[in-house]
């Protein structure tokens, strides 16, 4: 488990494709310290384990399924991206949970700066919308983020300067994508209130 708090901003060094996937080297000095084969690193929001460890570099095998559902296929050698490992137990929860599993893709349609922060325009699949609340969690290329505005096909959040020099949506321009994933909390209250409805209606029937 994660919480959407990037640890360190990192890069891509090698990109190797396979017929089926891809493996991606990444430097990470922050996150690669005591890193061992097995274990987790989340990519621009994405859980990758890692295969092998050098240094501050880290490798990892991504599945087409992740490659399809997520903007890492995208990633060329030079690309910055977001980087945290997983939660200790008894940590500080400082974002929100994030389990690293993207539900989508969205881009990232406007910017708008001001003196102290920017806000910044997403865009969002039909399909996730109704997850997606005002003042709701919402994690965009692994960063824990509060939705400022929830459209029917947007979202809206509010970068401080600290997100816009550490983290990716430093860099992102309008057109760019970014993984999402949506508050988990949301998908089971809606499976639990699902099963109960569709109970209450067999019975009464």
């Amino acid at each position: 488990m994660f919480t959407g708090i990037v640890e360190e901003l990192g890069e891509v060094t090698a990109v190797e494709i396979l017929d089926d996937a891809c493996r991606f080297r990444v430097r990470g000095p922050v996150v690669t310290d005591g890193a061992k084969h097995g274990d987790s690193i989340a990519v621009n929001g994405v859980c990758l384990t890692v295969v092998d460890h050098e240094g501050d570099e880290f490798t990892a095998d991504v599945m087409a399924e992740t490659l399809n559902r997520s903007s890492l296929g995208v990633l060329t050698v030079g690309s910055r991206v977001n980087l945290e490992r997983p939660t200790a137990v008894g940590a500080r929860l400082g974002g929100h949970i994030v389990q690293g599993h993207v539900d989508g893709t969205g881009e990232v349609l406007e910017r708008k700066p001001s003196d102290n922060w920017e806000i910044v325009k997403v865009s969002l699949p039909a399909d996730l919308s109704r997850y997606v609340v005002e003042k709701g969690s919402i994690t965009v290329d692994g960063i824990s983020l509060t939705v400022v505005d929830a459209g029917p096909d947007y979202f809206t959040v509010s970068l401080i300067p600290t997100t816009l020099d550490l983290t990716t949506l430093g860099h992102k321009q309008p057109g760019d994508p970014v993984n999402l994933e949506v508050d988990v909390i949301a998908k089971y209250v809606e499976r639990m209130l699902g099963d109960r409805i569709s109970s209450e209606g067999a019975a009464g029937r």
